[in-house]
């Protein structure tokens, strides 16, 4: 299989600020969107940070499988790290992550009382891949927009330092994804949750595959939403009945790639319900 490659300038720039950085950092924390972990997750990114402190969460679990996620959190902490899920726009779980980024952190601050020294503000770098929940994260934090928010992937260029409290400063980066991906599911999980821009893969082939995927795992939430589909029907049938059903029509006939990118954008945003696309 041909590899998948998708390395724009600035994440490389990113890459080596990271390596700078991530020396003068007491905690890491590491945004994973809750529907893909694993795909979700950059290695790269995961061996540069290793050896700081970290907080694993699990972001847009509002549009995850909560069963799958527990599963998900649990998993990580048997791998040693703190791990908890988080809807970016709940106040509880903003306050929830705050609390558990200042204990994880205050190990040094205990240091330095101890010695008699003055107690220095808990400095953490944010990292993810593009469009995890990076920037919102930090706003929320800050009560402030202190991070630019926009919802497509590579959208913060640079690092920048934002001072939430004299106790509490982050260090926001720009969303890193590996240079290629050698398995095409990642990459297509990617795609589905928006992480990657839809044009690195044909829009039909992640239609499809997704099609295959809700109607093996989800296929109340598929019903439920397209009562009329015949679901053992090829996916080109299916979809020309969507789109059939809905109006889509283009000149010659039925506009099955509107139907594709609407069914899409209609499980990218929740609609169908909560899904995930990794197991453990």
């Amino acid at each position: 299989m041909k590899e998948i490659h998708w390395y724009p300038g600035h994440m490389k720039k990113a890459q080596n600020d990271i390596v700078e950085r991530v020396k003068i950092v007491d905690l890491v924390i590491e945004l994973l969107d809750a529907r893909i972990p694993l795909s979700s997750r950059n290695p790269l990114l995961f061996d540069l940070t290793k050896n700081k402190k970290r907080l694993v969460i699990l972001t847009k679990n509002d549009l995850a499988d909560p069963k799958i996620t527990a599963k998900w959190i649990k998993y990580f902490k048997e791998q040693g790290f703190a791990s908890i899920f988080a809807d970016l726009n709940k106040t509880n779980d903003i306050k929830n992550i705050i609390k558990t980024a200042e204990s994880l952190a205050s190990e040094r601050n205990e240091k330095l009382l101890s010695k008699g020294m003055k107690v220095q503000p808990i400095r953490a770098m944010v990292i993810g891949i593009p469009n995890v929940g990076k920037s919102t994260l930090i706003n929320k934090i800050a009560k402030r927009n202190a991070a630019s928010v926009e919802n497509k992937p590579g959208h913060t260029k640079v690092q920048q330092w934002i001072k939430v409290s004299d106790k509490f400063q982050l260090l926001d980066t720009p969303g890193i994804l590996p240079s290629n991906y050698e398995d095409k599911k990642k990459a297509l999980n990617l795609a589905i949750v928006g992480s990657i821009n839809e044009e690195i893969l044909p829009l039909e082939e992640i239609a499809d595959y997704c099609l295959g995927y809700l109607s093996k795992n989800y296929k109340e939430l598929l019903l439920a939403r397209f009562s009329y589909l015949d679901l053992s029907a090829s996916s080109e049938s299916i979809f020309e009945n969507i789109a059939n059903k809905r109006g889509y029509f283009i000149k010659g006939g039925l506009d099955t790639y509107k139907a594709r990118k609407v069914f899409l954008n209609e499980l990218k945003n929740g609609i169908l319900g909560q899904i995930s696309f990794e197991t453990i």
